[in-house]
């Protein structure tokens, strides 16, 4: 009998998805009929809006879009992306340069997969959302992680980049809302970074799936357009998930220099092919249309990021900055790990989140999931009463700690 394991070294080691487990665990004892509040999953509450619905069920008509379509992405779409990203960034590209993908995550695999040789470092300012540094691995790159806390607002200076150099780094990736922070870089900090890796030559690899979502004060800043010294070495992530309310229609993008959308064009005509042809068609109509429904959807998540940080502060041994942009929240819970609660003393905010689930059923994501242990992500991308009633239930039970 073979003693060779059955499943890759490379496999083997991606770890599964601590969001998705999260929810789909909290899922699973809601249907064992328990009333659990999940804080888990990134995903809007609002059902994607209707003109786009009424686009994909025409597209699904035509007897055009039944047959395979260009690996790259529909033409009309590679063209209204490059239109919407002048529109939103200020940012010019050719539709050549755009390469439609199976959701933002594709996009996130295919641009390491391309960019990176076995070695090459990526510099990751942490907390991370989960999906970068098993992308990163299976294209054999080396993380080094850039770490952030509550005290900087979960925002990194130029100095520490500096600091985590070295003449293997190739690639800054640069997230701007952040996910699962919420932490958005100035018009100057964002300006500054491009700058210094533009004097560095790294590539700078930009995910602004939530570009439109910022709140107070803030405003989204492209990299590209803020650091123009960069030119041709910066690569822009995106997609409708978060915009429009799009989950589960699966397209996001990639936008760069032609060798880059090209190679990363051939590595997918293998993989997939073509993103379903009515879901572009639905694409096309979201990213052709005007931002009303995004404002509508805006508005009710500053309501709850308000209500979220009051509720969550005022919680004792949990101390929540105010997110700027995106719709998580991520407090620190440094200050209640170690002590009793329930007769029970967990010894990590994973252990916590864990009680958590089991005594005051509300789901949530421990920070172990983005690479800083002792902290929470909370999505408040849910209905209000849902987020009032778990905050509270949350709260009730941490008061309790000792």
């Amino acid at each position: 009998m073979s003693t060779r394991p059955r499943i890759s070294a490379r496999i083997s080691a991606i770890s599964e998805s601590a969001t998705l487990a999260v929810d789909a665990k909290a899922k699973a004892m809601k249907a064992a009929g328990r009333p659990v509040i999940g804080f888990g999953a990134g995903e809007p509450d609002f059902s994607t809006p209707g003109y786009i619905v009424e686009a994909a069920i025409q597209a699904a008509r035509e007897p055009r879009f039944h047959k395979y379509t260009p690996a790259g992405g529909l033409p009309e779409l590679k063209q209204a992306i490059a239109d919407k990203t002048r529109r939103d960034s200020g940012y010019a590209v050719e539709a050549s340069q755009v390469l439609v993908t199976n959701g933002g995550k594709q996009a996130v695999y295919e641009v390491f997969a391309t960019l990176l040789d076995p070695g090459d470092e990526v510099l990751v300012v942490a907390p991370y959302w989960t999906t970068y540094p098993e992308a990163i691995k299976l294209a054999g790159g080396v993380q080094v992680d850039v770490v952030t806390d509550e005290s900087t607002g979960y925002l990194a200076s130029v100095e520490q980049l500096e600091a985590a150099r070295t003449e293997r780094t190739k690639v800054l990736l640069f997230v701007s809302p952040s996910n699962p922070t919420g932490a958005v870089y100035s018009p100057e900090e964002t300006a500054a970074i491009g700058r210094w890796a533009a004097e560095h030559g790294l590539w700078v690899v930009t995910d602004e799936i939530y570009e439109h979502l910022v709140y107070g004060g803030a405003e989204f800043t492209s990299i590209a357009t803020a650091a123009p010294e960069l030119g041709d070495r910066v690569v822009i992530l995106n997609g409708v998930a978060k915009t429009y309310a799009m989950t589960g229609w699966r397209v996001g993008w990639l936008i760069g220099p032609s060798d880059v959308v090209k190679a990363a064009t051939n590595l997918q005509s293998h993989a997939t092919s073509n993103v379903s042809n009515v879901s572009q068609m639905a694409a096309l109509a979201a990213v052709s249309g005007d931002l009303s429904a995004v404002a509508e959807m805006r508005t009710a998540f500053d309501r709850r990021r308000q209500t979220i940080v009051r509720m969550l502060n005022e919680i004792p041994g949990v101390f929540c900055p105010e997110p700027k942009g995106a719709f998580y929240a991520y407090p620190s819970v440094k200050e209640l790990v170690g002590k009793e609660l329930r007769g029970r003393r967990p010894q990590s905010s994973g252990e916590l989140a864990e009680l958590i689930l089991e005594e005051a059923e509300v789901a949530v994501v421990p920070g172990e999931a983005f690479g800083t242990p002792g902290y929470f992500r909370l999505s408040y991308a849910l209905g209000d009463d849902d987020l009032v009633e778990g905050v509270s239930r949350m709260g009730k039970l941490l008061s309790e700690a000792r």
